[in-house]
């Protein structure tokens, strides 16, 4: 539960109220701020990626703009068929409607801030990691949140990169 001054709208969330899900791949997403603390304006997600792991299959979304700010590790980046790489401090724009994935290209933890505006889809990433995930199905749930997953363009980035997925 957010703490909060009545009189100056000041709040804080302890690290301890900060919810985590985890997947058995390892990858882990921190909520550190939900699209229903403000309004929906913005989600903020810290995730944390093992050695060669690949966030998704390679999806776009109607509704939302991503930013990854790297903490630490490697980033690659997969947008509409080209790649790049970011280093700590670096900061990777994934505007909507491109199709996008995201890996650890490195062989530490990497570690991302990704800003979602405006917030809502980290509710398919909470199902997702709560166990949902079926290859079958994930395209009529990512069509839930205005998303749509392509497997075909997925597998090669897999096989050339030798990421884990």
């Amino acid at each position: 539960m957010i703490q909060a001054n009545e009189g100056t709208a000041l709040s804080v969330r302890r690290t301890s109220e900060i919810e985590a899900t985890s997947d058995l791949a390892g990858r882990v997403d921190r909520y550190l701020i939900e699209s229903a603390d403000s309004g929906g304006l913005v989600a903020l997600l810290e995730q944390i990626l093992p050695p060669r792991a690949l966030a998704a299959p390679v999806h776009r979304h109607s509704r939302e703009d991503e930013y990854s700010v790297v903490l630490e590790g490697r980033l690659g980046v997969f947008q509409d068929d080209e790649e790049v790489f970011a280093a700590p401090g670096d900061i990777v724009f994934k505007p909507r409607g491109h199709w996008h994935t995201f890996w650890n290209a490195g062989d530490g933890q990497l570690r991302i801030l990704e800003v979602i505006a405006p917030g809502g889809i980290e509710e398919l990433f909470r199902r997702l990691a709560g166990g949902e995930y079926d290859p079958a199905t994930l395209p009529a749930m990512a069509a839930q949140y205005g998303a749509e997953v392509d497997f075909e363009r997925t597998m090669p980035l897999v096989e050339r990169h030798g990421l884990v997925f």
